[in-house]
């Protein structure tokens, strides 16, 4: 079977052939970039979660307020309205820098009403940079911001479950000779993941709902080539005319999101199994 001549095709030939263009491959691909922000950014969110929580009931109190800062403001503000100011604020932020290091000679404003303007060498990626570079610049900005916004609500998360660990426990190490470090990392951090788990399960599945928005950080995910592919596709544009097929693109979404679901409430369930394994219930049961 050729594929060099659609309009020769019909039934299922030319289904399959439409189905294996080089637009349908990188729609393909996308499904793996949202799987790969996901990878990327739980960790990363959780670490910035650890961080904020550790801040927030650190002893000193600019530590402490730099903790609930980060916590209260992240968490009040909607999450696309702080993914379309920080990635844009992040992205000028570091051309700036680079702008003053690369330009030292520059003598004309930045800001010139509503635009930015930079000198070229301090754009980045370069505008002759290669396309894979600009995707990977804009990859790598959607993490920093997902990380962020997810992390301030884990951290809000972990903090509740350091709090819920019984003090007596860290008194009682204490007691025994142990450091406030120490007792930190070998009593406070094993037991608070029974507490912060079920939050950090919702929170995971909030963020598998959020990855649709990485189509309006400028990243071509599955939601834009569900739009693009799915519009009505007209012969003078397209070896492959057809209607608005985007009832069946995003019904193929909506399958992929709930089979991730399924599977992240299965392995969640799993790990909250294993956490829990030898703990005594609120009955007095032990599991």
């Amino acid at each position: 079977m050729t594929c060099t001549d659609p309009a020769t095709l019909d039934g299922l030939a030319w289904l399959a052939c439409y189905l294996t263009t080089g637009k349908h491959m990188a729609f393909y691909t996308s499904f793996g970039t949202v799987l790969l922000l996901l990878a990327v950014t739980a960790p990363t969110a959780l670490l910035f979660g650890f961080g904020g929580a550790v801040a927030a009931r650190a002893r000193l109190a600019p530590i402490r307020a730099v903790g609930k800062t980060y916590i209260a403001i992240v968490r009040g503000v909607p999450d696309i309205a702080f993914f379309l100011f920080f990635v844009i604020a992040l992205d000028q932020g570091i051309e700036y820098l680079r702008h003053r290091v690369l330009c030292p000679d520059w003598d004309e404003p930045v800001r010139r009403g509503s635009d930015f303007v930079v000198c070229s060498i301090a754009k980045l990626p370069l505008n002759t940079a290669p396309q894979w570079q600009h995707e990977i610049y804009g990859f790598g900005l959607a993490v920093v911001t997902f990380a962020i916004v997810f992390g301030a609500f884990a951290a809000n998360v972990l903090y509740g479950a350091m709090m819920a660990v019984p003090r007596a426990q860290i008194e009682t190490a204490e007691a025994y000779g142990m450091s406030r470090g120490q007792a930190f990392r070998r009593i406070l951090v094993p037991q608070m993941w029974v507490y912060a788990l079920p939050g950090l399960s919702n929170l995971w599945m909030v963020l598998v709902k959020a990855t649709p928005l990485l189509f309006l950080l400028g990243v071509e995910d599955i939601v834009y080539w569900a739009r693009e592919l799915g519009g009505t596709k007209t012969p003078n544009f397209t070896d492959y005319p057809h209607g608005d097929w985007r009832l069946w693109y995003f019904l193929a979404l909506l399958v992929f999101y709930l089979l991730l679901t399924k599977v992240s409430e299965q392995v969640l369930e799993r790990l909250m199994k294993r956490l829990t394994f030898g703990q005594a219930t609120t009955g007095g049961m032990a599991r």
